[in-house]
């Protein structure tokens, strides 16, 4: 089953959502074939953050500290449900643009799941500052790419015209609201890091629905939410 996901990868609900996704899957022994769009939570960032992140989650949703920490550990609490370990004090959410580009460089090779599992545990596990180019590399090398390739593609503006286009379908085909976001058999749409069984209820419902039912569920909006990383205000 074709399933199209729209995820950052500093969003750590996309993190825990594409493993449930995995899990859910495996249970319902349904094989996916998974495209990954590209979506910036924070597209002004800057390549390496000068504050925590906590402190910059702080600053942006208008929280003290202590309770943004207290969120990032029930975060971690969640991931760790999932085999994810979430070092938040040391993560890093520098700018995407590049890690994106990166992606999409793999997937044209056939390592799409590749390169976003190695950027989700470089950022969420490792702390690694995910827009530095040594981090890119370093990725990049770790699942396999050609590092010329992956040099030229830095020094170049290539992949970057499917970054925006990715961005621009989610927003004005989509309305996208949040991340992460799936788009099951092309028909239908799942937005948040739902449960597991959700998860499998859904990817049922794609194998057994007709078109018919599934576009007359579209055009109810029926559009499942659940927890997710906000996506900022289009400019």
């Amino acid at each position: 089953m074709r399933v199209d996901i729209w995820s950052d990868v500093v969003c750590p609900f996309c993190y825990i959502g594409k493993k449930r996704l995995e899990a859910a899957a495996q249970q319902a022994e349904i094989e996916l074939e998974i495209h990954w769009h590209s979506f910036e939570l924070d597209p002004e960032a800057p390549i390496r953050q000068e504050i925590s992140n906590s402190e910059r989650l702080a600053q942006k949703y208008g929280r003290t500290l202590a309770e943004v920490e207290e969120m990032q550990r029930n975060i971690a609490a969640m991931a760790k449900e999932e085999g994810i370990e979430f070092n938040w004090e040391n993560a890093n959410s520098g700018n995407t643009f590049n890690a994106h580009r990166i992606i999409h460089l793999a997937q044209s090779k056939g390592l799409g799941s590749e390169a976003k599992e190695a950027f989700f545990y470089s950022y969420m596990t490792q702390g690694l500052p995910i827009g530095e180019r040594e981090t890119l590399e370093d990725v990049a090398s770790r699942i396999g790419l050609n590092p010329v390739e992956v040099d030229d593609l830095l020094n170049s503006d290539e992949f970057a015209d499917f970054v925006k286009f990715d961005e621009e379908v989610a927003r004005e085909q989509l309305n996208v609201t949040g991340v992460p976001f799936f788009v099951l058999d092309q028909r239908i749409a799942l937005a948040g890091a739902q449960p597991r069984d959700v998860f499998i209820k859904v990817l049922q419902q794609a194998l057994e629905t007709s078109s018919d039912e599934v576009v007359a569920a579209q055009e109810q909006d029926a559009v499942c939410t659940d927890q997710s990383c906000d996506v900022p205000d289009s400019k």
